[in-house]
């Protein structure tokens, strides 16, 4: 049997997509609802705006990751694919797509894509990317946005 190499977990959210995509376009706030608790820190004023865009991240081993932004539509969608500092990608991608189900609802799909990963010394490490740990990200992005919403703004 072959190994599954892209997983994906979905979620309806009680709210409307561009308030869900405003975190999400936002590195500063990827810790905040990261399902694996690798991601420590981002810069200030790094938004997700374009296809081209890169934006940095320190991980909770101390390790910092250059994003490229890959896949963007306002609102809608954004991927990118994470390298080490001064390295090319090793070939995987994180995505998050907002399907608008009304004006209040939206279905959250979050996805981990290492089906183009060669290193083999990387694919302990991508195994963990597990159906669970993306919906952990989805639930914990869902709680922040309805925090938010609900004038309780949540900080690291």
């Amino acid at each position: 049997m072959t190994e599954q190499r892209i997983i994906s977990a979905e979620r309806e959210v009680a709210l409307p997509a561009a308030e869900i995509f405003k975190l999400i376009a936002d590195p500063v706030r990827h810790p905040q609802f990261d399902g694996n608790d690798n991601l420590a820190h981002a810069d200030q004023g790094q938004r997700i705006a374009r296809v081209g865009q890169t934006f940095t991240m320190e991980l909770t081993s101390g390790q910092r990751r250059v994003n490229e932004v890959v896949e963007f539509e306002e609102g809608r969608l954004v991927a990118w694919k994470p390298a080490p500092v001064g390295e090319d990608p090793p070939g995987h991608l994180w995505r998050w797509e907002l399907e608008p189900i009304d004006n209040v609802t939206t279905l959250v799909r979050h996805t981990y894509d290492w089906s183009e990963l060669t290193d083999e010394s990387r694919f302990e490490r991508a195994r963990e990317n597990t159906e669970e740990a993306l919906d952990r990200s989805i639930t914990k992005l869902a709680e922040l946005a309805e925090a938010i919403d609900a004038g309780a703004e949540v900080t690291d």
